[in-house]
């Protein structure tokens, strides 16, 4: 690829792609970008709906159904979307062709359902482009070692993206959803968000997986890892045109692309945390891994652990789930009853999680006290608290989640003016 021809993959999900006219404006899309003078792939999501409507005829036929024939009927919604955004950009006069996950190939584990990428060659698709043509590449699945069609689970479409970015080195990996860019916040909660020019890999990484929907946690963990440039904006609007030297939604990028760290980047929330407290468990060597690891065997994911030791040689521990998980979570802990020994298993799945993220963090003291403060103010009272080096979540009662978001970012100073 010659330094002067910019190559970019641009993604689309399924609201973008949702009917016919947003295939033609998404078309419209990718021919600016060609006529820009960009080497570019595309990559599809299924049309907005159509997934949970494959998942359903699964589900109806059979709630056991075998996860290898689930990926074969899922995956045919990209390769619907593919093929039909090759055809629209035929239309407007543009080379295009489409691909699935085993022509390319993208190679990944067996795990079906959620499987891992574990290779990609790029070769036929640099090819491709070298010869002008435009590849769209059917998002979210690949193929396993034993030949039989993957898919890579929830949002896997963002990070075939990432990982095709990566294989052909690609100068950026434009993500294009239903939002303009990444927010300090979620602008339906709070107004004054503003949206961010930049951020870094490990600040949006910690916000995905706290709560903030705007891109996929596996992602931007690929992202981070390949040191990929992602651009989020939005499919609906028509930003500045590429030859005028402006990107017009948000970077993820490396810290040292950010002249200035802001002290907090964002405000983040989950309301789909459950808390659950077990208690009076005898206070002896190997108690945690004795309640904990049950649990890791059942894939049931553990966050915001805090256990507390009284003076009678028992201890308590607190931590959280899933929502999802919290049934399954329960009965494992009930199996365990006679190892763990603990008087009492509480839980309430009235609760969320609101996380403040920010490499400022490691310069700047006093940011969990102004957060404390915040919601002492406010009545709010802190369950638990878990930090990192950049960032401090902490849960509360669900029924205060607006407001602690609301009243946190103008705490920190970042309402739009």
């Amino acid at each position: 690829m010659s330094p002067t021809v910019p190559r970019i993959v641009m993604k689309f999900g399924g609201t973008s792609v949702a009917d016919l006219d947003r295939i033609r404006a998404v078309a419209e899309k990718v021919r600016k970008q060609v006529e820009a003078g960009c080497e570019v792939a595309v990559v599809v999501s299924a049309m907005s709906g159509v997934t949970n409507r494959l998942v359903g005829y699964c589900r109806d036929l059979s709630a056991t159904h075998d996860e290898r024939e689930y990926d074969a009927v899922v995956s045919t919604g990209e390769q619907v979307t593919s093929g039909l955004l090759a055809i629209a950009l035929q239309k407007l006069g543009i080379n295009a062709r489409s691909w699935l996950g085993w022509q390319i190939p993208l190679r990944t584990d067996n795990a079906h359902g959620k499987a891992r990428i574990e290779s990609i060659d790029g070769t036929a698709l640099i090819e491709s482009m070298r010869a002008g043509q435009v590849p769209v590449v059917a998002g979210f699945q690949g193929i396993g070692a034993d030949g039989r069609i993957t898919t890579l689970g929830r949002g896997g479409s963002d990070t075939s993206a990432v990982a095709l970015a990566a294989a052909l080195k690609a100068d950026r990996c434009d993500i294009y959803t239903d939002v303009d860019g990444i927010y300090t916040t979620d602008p339906r909660i709070v107004t004054k968000a503003r949206k961010l020019d930049r951020i870094t890999y490990e600040e949006m990484l910690e916000l995905a997986s706290v709560g903030a929907k705007v891109l996929q946690t596996r992602s931007v963990e690929l992202a981070m890892k390949e040191r990929v440039r992602v651009q989020v904006l939005s499919s609906f609007t028509d930003g500045p045109a590429p030859s005028e030297g402006h990107l017009p939604g948000s970077l993820v990028v490396d810290e040292d692309e950010i002249v200035e760290q802001e002290q907090v980047a964002g405000i983040a929330y989950s309301r789909d945390e459950a808390k659950v407290s077990v208690r009076q468990l005898p206070d002896r060597p190997g108690i945690a891994a004795a309640v904990f690891g049950p649990l890791a065997d059942a894939n049931v994911n553990v966050d915001m652990i805090v256990q507390s030791t009284g003076d009678d040689g028992m201890t308590n521990m607190t931590f959280t789930v899933g929502k999802t998980d919290l049934a399954r979570a329960i009965s494992v802990l009930e199996s365990t009853h006679a190892t763990t020994q603990y008087a009492e298993l509480q839980t309430d799945d009235s609760v969320a999680k609101i996380s403040v993220v920010g490499v400022g963090m490691r310069s700047h003291a006093g940011v969990a006290s102004t957060m404390f403060r915040t919601l002492a103010e406010r009545n709010i009272n802190v369950q638990v608290i878990s930090t990192s080096e950049i960032k401090v979540s902490v849960l509360i009662a669900a029924e205060y989640t607006e407001l602690a978001v609301r009243a946190l970012h103008a705490a920190y100073g970042l309402d739009a003016a």
